[in-house]
């Protein structure tokens, strides 16, 4: 037994999800920061001037709403807003405007998909609450530059049970939450820029009835991030307490380029914060109808698309594939509705994968496509190359494309080609007799060449073994 085998990790999450508004939280500036020059996306309201007055913006409380759906539960009828207050060059009013006793979010959980099993990971809580914004520290310079776009942006922080036990488990949940808010449309997702962003609590313990001292690691944009900030900080508490140390409880910094956390300051209470209700903004009331408008117009989530991927015989790698491109999986989920047959699904995923991900080429057309690879009217090879056509020439039609692309599949002809490639061939064509395997596949391929990729291949591997006396 190695020293790992006497602890038990238990992981939460905190994430924080950037919404898909087109305004700041409580001012009229634009939500996405992403182009901006910095500074450039500021009002009065995000920074604190004084008599300024915060407006709560609607469609914020809309997505979240539809989170807390996508969550497996119901914003919350009544919630309210609070002042959390803290010193920080990013945060010029000197509190932060969030949730804490009345969040909009309360209960509900994920089901991870885990080698093959679900996972269940409950959530605790999800406040809605406004940014801070963002210090750069400029490499060798004594001094520090402070952001202030990012302030005011609303943000969903979904705090999970400490429910996880693994770095894997933490990983997976990380994407599976990632992914239900985007396909909710709760936000962008950009994980480069920050749109979703991870705090992992950490602790270990040897008593499986008793948790340990638990750290904080903030700031993870990335599910290899989490993973592996996860497992060192098992390791580095682990490797603490068996020295007879003391793990401390704090808040720790990933630094990705050494693969190790650092200290960054001691882990506050929320006393620390000194939380008081904000004068400046009423209660939010929701009644039944508000929910129920927001959960008629959900759209599909990644655990119903799953299922319906699954039923047309994807394997779960190629599911998980197309989740990660919103584009070809709305393309392949609207086929499934349509009835098409479960092999023209198939094809129609795997050429969705290949598209540029700035192209989308009509569903109606792509089916088209995909029907005459399915009658074996062109090849597979001429499949791909039309796509790409299609993709290069948007305003062309398939049948346009295909003009010129018809698979051979007459015997006669194929056997005309078949006798020349053996006649050209005989050292392979020895091969194939003595039950060479590659050798059969460099005959076809030279069919396929000598037909311009227009001969059925299945066809052409029939004659070839016809030729040469080989039987089924």
């Amino acid at each position: 037994m190695t020293a790992r085998d006497k602890y038990l990790p238990t992981i939460g999450i905190e994430t924080h999800v950037q919404l898909k508004t087109k305004t700041k939280l409580f001012s009229a500036v634009g939500n996405d920061a992403r182009a901006a020059e910095p500074n450039s996306l500021i009002s009065h309201i995000d920074v604190g001037l004084p008599g300024a007055l915060p407006v709560l913006n609607r469609a914020a409380i809309e997505l979240s709403a539809r989170a807390a759906l996508a969550l497996n539960t119901a914003p919350q009828k009544f919630s309210r807003f609070e002042r959390k207050h803290y010193f920080y060059p990013d945060l010029p009013k000197g509190y932060q405007i969030t949730q804490l006793e009345d969040s909009i979010i309360k209960g509900g959980y994920v089901d991870v998909p885990l080698a093959g099993e679900l996972k269940r990971v409950n959530i605790e809580r999800a406040n809605l609450e406004e940014d801070a914004g963002k210090n750069t520290h400029p490499a060798g310079a004594d001094y520090s530059l402070v952001d202030l776009n990012r302030a005011g942006t609303p943000l969903l922080e979904i705090v999970s049970k400490p429910d996880m036990h693994s770095p894997a488990e933490a990983k997976a949940y990380a994407r599976e939450l990632w992914l239900i808010m985007k396909y909710a449309g709760v936000t962008e997702g950009d994980l480069y820029q920050g749109q979703v962003r991870f705090d992992v609590n950490v602790s270990v313990s040897n008593d499986p009835g008793k948790l340990g001292t638990r750290s904080e690691i903030k700031n993870l944009n990335s599910f290899r991030s989490v993973e592996n900030a996860v497992n060192y900080e098992i390791k580095r508490q682990i490797e603490l307490l068996e020295k007879g140390e003391v793990v401390v409880q704090e808040t720790r910094g990933w630094d990705d380029a050494k693969q190790k956390s650092i200290s960054q300051r001691s882990k506050e209470e929320a006393q620390d914060y000194r939380y008081m209700p904000e004068p400046d903004i009423p209660p939010i009331e929701l009644d039944d109808d508000f929910t129920e408008t927001i959960e008629e117009n959900l759209p599909l989530l990644p655990p119903a698309i799953r299922k319906i991927l699954g039923q047309m015989g994807l394997e779960l790698n190629v599911i998980e594939d197309i989740l990660d491109s919103p584009q070809a999986c709305q393309k392949v989920v609207l086929a499934a509705g349509t009835g098409a047959p479960k092999e023209n699904i198939r094809r129609l995923a795997f050429d969705s994968l290949e598209e540029p991900a700035s192209t989308v080429v009509d569903l109606e057309e792509h089916l088209k496509l995909v029907e005459l690879w399915r009658s074996k009217t062109v090849s597979s090879t001429a499949a791909k190359e039309i796509l790409k056509a299609k993709i290069a020439n948007p305003a062309k039609t398939i049948e346009e494309l295909a003009a010129g692309k018809s698979q051979v599949s007459g015997e006669a002809e194929i056997e005309k080609i078949v006798d020349e490639v053996l006649a050209e061939n005989q050292k392979a064509a020895e091969d194939v007799k003595r039950g060479e395997a590659k050798a059969i596949g460099f005959l076809v391929g030279q069919v396929m060449a000598k037909s311009k990729g227009q001969a059925n291949p299945q066809v052409a591997q029939a004659i070839i073994k016809k030729q040469l006396g080989i039987k089924e």
